[in-house]
């Protein structure tokens, strides 16, 4: 009725491969996208510091 298969079932996967998968999720995790998301923010602030620098700061016109 059921066949023996060699292949792997899903939730069977290689602890070899399970810690590479844990490795590569705690470098995107806590070294890339928080790197990332500093970057983003900073040149976000960056853009704006400049627009200030030209066209002057927020706020009603001057008399």
């Amino acid at each position: 009725m059921s066949e023996i298969s060699t292949e792997q079932a899903p939730s069977q996967v290689p602890r070899s491969s399970r810690r590479r998968e844990l490795i590569t999720f705690l470098v995107l995790a806590f070294g890339i996208w928080p790197v990332v998301a500093v970057g983003v923010v900073g040149g976000y602030g960056f853009l704006v510091w400049m627009f200030q620098i030209i066209y002057g700061p927020p706020g009603p016109p001057g008399h």
